[in-house]
This record gives C-alpha cells, sequence and structure tokens, in this order.
C-alpha cells in the first residue's frame, strides 16, 4: 500500500522507489544497462550466422552495445508452430556453432544476448514427443493453443530441471551476459499432471507453477550471477513486482509504434519506474500498425526508459548510423536520470493532443513534449510548467536556477510560467513551426546552476 497527497502522479513516485529500492536486485538496480539491436523486427524467423553478423558489425559502427538473437536460433524454428522445448542451436543456421557466432560478436567488444522462451513447448518437438504429460491441460476433452503452443507444467519440479539442463549449457559456451524470456500464451485448461498424480489440488497450480518460474530463475542466477534477463510475456506482461527481483527489465510491449508507445508507456510508469521500461527503437513504418513516425519522435519516446533498437539496420533509410550515434550519446547522458530519477507525468496523451512528461534526477531535469497531430486551430504559442519544482520558501533562502542552453531560469519562473513550448503550425507560419506536422516530438535538458 502507499500513500501520496499529490495524486495518481505522486503515487506512481511512491511505488516506483519502493520497486526500486526494496524489490529489484541490487546488482542490476543503478548499473548500466546496455544498448541492445533485436534481430527480431529485422528478420524474425529469417535469421542465419552471416545476416545476423552483418546487422551486428552495423550495429557497432552505431554504437550500439549488446547484439540480441531473438526466436528461431533452434531446433527447427522456421516458424512459430515447432522446437519450442528443444532448446539446441539449429546447425543449418549456424554451422559453427552458436558458441562460434557469440565469439565473433564479442570479438566486435558487444555483449551476446539470446532469447528463450522456456514456460512453453510446442507439439513438434522432442520434449513433446517424450513428455506429453508435461503439458498443462486437461487428460481428456479438448484444449487450446496460443501462438499454435502449449504450456509446460512449471508445478512439476522435474519440467524445470529438464529446461534448465538444457539451458545451462547454452548460456555457457556462449558466454551470453543477458537474456531475454518471453511467455508467448496465457495458461488455459489450468491441470497439470504432476499434481493429480501426487494427490495435490489443482486449486494449487497458479501458485505451484510461479514458483516454477521463480525456481528456474533462481537456477540461473545462482550460476550466471552476471547474467541480466529482461522479462517479457505476450510482449509486455510479467510486470508484477515479485519477478522485477530476478529481470530488473521488462520488455514493454511487442507493439513498437511510437504513437503507442506514448501510452503504453504512460500507463506503465504509473505503477513502475522508468529503469523496468525496456523500450525500443523501430522502423519508420510500424509492422504492428503500419503508422509512418519519424526516428526523433521515435527516439523521444523510447530515450524515457531503457533503449535499445529494432530495426534492419541493412535495409534502414530514414534513421542513419550516425544518428542512432548521436541518439546513443543523448541517452547515455539520461540514463542516471532514467535509473535513479522521479518521474512526472505533465499531460496525458489519452487527454491531450501536446502530452508531456519529466524526469529529475539529482542536477538534471529532462523534459518530453509531443504533438501527436498536427492542429490548426492550435494557438502558436504555449509553455510547459514544471509545477513539481520546489520553489523557495523564505526571502532568506537563494533562489534554485535551471540552465537551459544559453538561458538561465529559475524554478520559480518554470513551475508557474514555463518552459516555451515548440511553436505549432497554426496554417500561417508552417515554414518557421517548430511542430509543423504530425508525430513531432522535443527533449529539453535542464541542467540545475545551484
Amino acid at each position: 500500500m502507499g500513500y501520496s497527497d499529490l495524486g495518481m502522479d505522486g503515487l506512481s513516485r511512491v511505488f516506483a522507489r519502493f520497486l526500486r529500492d526494496h524489490l529489484i536486485s541490487p546488482r542490476f538496480v543503478y548499473q548500466h544497462r546496455p544498448v541492445v539491436l533485436n534481430s527480431w523486427e529485422a528478420v524474425y524467423f529469417e535469421l542465419n550466422e552471416n545476416n545476423l553478423y552483418s546487422l551486428a558489425q552495423k550495429a557497432k559502427q552505431a554504437g550500439i552495445e549488446c547484439f540480441v538473437v531473438d526466436d528461431g536460433w533452434f531446433g527447427k524454428r522456421d516458424a512459430d508452430n515447432s522446437s519450442l522445448g528443444d532448446w539446441v542451436v539449429d546447425e543449418r543456421k549456424f554451422p559453427a556453432g552458436l558458441d562460434h557466432f557469440a565469439q565473433k560478436i564479442r570479438d566486435l567488444g558487444m555483449e551476446f544476448e539470446l532469447w528463450f522462451e522456456p514456460e512453453m513447448i510446442s507439439e513438434e518437438s522432442s520434449l513433446y514427443q517424450n513428455h506429453p504429460d508435461w503439458v498443462l491441460r486437461p487428460p481428456k476433452g479438448r484444449y487450446s493453443y496460443g501462438r499454435s503452443q502449449l504450456v509446460l507444467d512449471f508445478a512439476n519440479p522435474a519440467v524445470v530441471d529438464a529446461i534448465y539442463a538444457m539451458m545451462k549449457p547454452i548460456i555457457e559456451k556462449t558466454g551470453l551476459t543477458y537474456i531475454k524470456w518471453d511467455m508467448n500464451r496465457d495458461i488455459t485448461e489450468a491441470w497439470s499432471c504432476y499434481l493429480d498424480r501426487h494427490g495435490i489440488s489443482q486449486m494449487e497450480l497458479f501458485h505451484r507453477y510461479i514458483l516454477g518460474v521463480y525456481a528456474l530463475y533462481e537456477k540461473i542466477e545462482q550460476d550466471f550471477p552476471y547474467v541480466l534477463i529482461e522479462g517479457c510475456a505476450g510482449g509486455g506482461g510479467r510486470f508484477d513486482p515479485g519477478i522485477l527481483y530476478y529481470s530488473s527489465q521488462i520488455w514493454v510491449s511487442d507493439n513498437t509504434d511510437g504513437f503507442d508507445r506514448l501510452k503504453i508507456q504512460y500507463t506503465t510508469s504509473m505503477g513502475y519506474p522508468l529503469s523496468c521500461l525496456s523500450n525500443h527503437v523501430a522502423e519508420i513504418a510500424s509492422h504492428q500498425t503500419r503508422r509512418i513516425i519519424n526516428p526523433k519522435f521515435r527516439f523521444d519516446v523510447a530515450a524515457f526508459g531503457i533503449l535499445g533498437y529494432e530495426i534492419n539496420l541493412e535495409r534502414q533509410q530514414d534513421l542513419d548510423l550516425d544518428q542512432i550515434r548521436t541518439q546513443i550519446e543523448v541517452w547515455k547522458q539520461m540514463e542516471p536520470a532514467v535509473l535513479k530519477g522521479d518521474f512526472y507525468h505533465l499531460s496525458s496523451p489519452f487527454d491531450s493532443n501536446e502530452p508531456a512528461w519529466a524526469i529529475q534526477s539529482d542536477q538534471d531535469l529532462y523534459v518530453g513534449v509531443y504533438q501527436i497531430l498536427s492542429d490548426l486551430k492550435n494557438a502558436p504559442f504555449s509553455t510547459i510548467k514544471l509545477p513539481f519544482l520546489k520553489t523557495k520558501t523564505s526571502q532568506s533562502q537563494p533562489e534554485t536556477l535551471w540552465k537551459l542552453n544559453d538561458l538561465c531560469l529559475s524554478t520559480s519562473f518554470l513551475a508557474q510560467i514555463g518552459l516555451k513550448a515548440p511553436q505549432r503550425n497554426n496554417g500561417t507560419n508552417r515554414t518557421t513551426a517548430d511542430f509543423a506536422s504530425d508525430f513531432q516530438s522535443k527533449l529539453y535538458h535542464l541542467i540545475q546552476e545551484r
């Protein structure tokens, strides 16, 4: 439970501080998070050592620090209907072995990351053929699929042990330092052969299941304490406080559309610190919505969290390597505030065409301002007030000053008058307006002077 006299926004900071200070593993909570390039939207299942290495080379040139091999590297996984549960390297795609490829990535000076979905199984897998009773489903009658897969019975300790026995040698051989852990379907037909065999009530399944999930996390943590695990479930689930001890960050959503991410990140940050939010800059035409959004807007949204990229650098035309390098440099300046700062929801993307938010830490203050749609009825000039800044309480107390480029602004001014917002297009000033079209953004960085 928490309390704040500053409304939902104040309450969000109460919970964020609690999770950050008491639940997220102290090994990772304030540790630098590497900027990643994820292979998923770049190549999907059509991955192999050659095309991935070419992507990694370009990623290194752009300043990206970690390369993520997502779904498709194991078994005979050419689509989403096979191989889950068979955590062995596909030698067609990695003829010299995944450990060889991982070493090539490290030789580039990058970290290596791998995707797993440990809790799932495909009927077209060796594991299923050997252990059909390890699946959560009733002994008789119909059962359903999600993404062509079924859920393993993690209430059964033997299942957890068997999955880890496959994962452990891969972690050891590849020397990976980062795991993306996915769960791409809900539990349906929640019935366990294991519980039935041992005379345990099926009502205990969900509780025992999540204890099994924690047990697998615990095995990885004990043997590989340096491995950072990014949680993910159905593209955004698994945001529960207990799991944050094991997964210091969560992939917020498979929807990488920059506009949708405004709403997704706005609401997720109501209960969780920004250091938990894994955000990627994706391609100009969203793979989910097909909405066209410029790269600056996508970065200015993704920067309020843990930054990554999910684009094919071989064919990307709207965002070159120099632009990515500049974005990463900006984010690395922001990272201490993302990891340690207090987040403020200034105006909501659900209620406003011009949402804004801010994060403050130590001497730094970052403000993100966005325009969703160009609206000629907008007043061209407006301000963004920062009412959370603490103004002086007595005449003897010196006023805190903030530097913004060449300007020096007082706390009172910023709280009561505000930052000058970007000039908006009103139909007559479209050649001089800062925000002249849809999906425009600006990122302010203010530094405390005294």
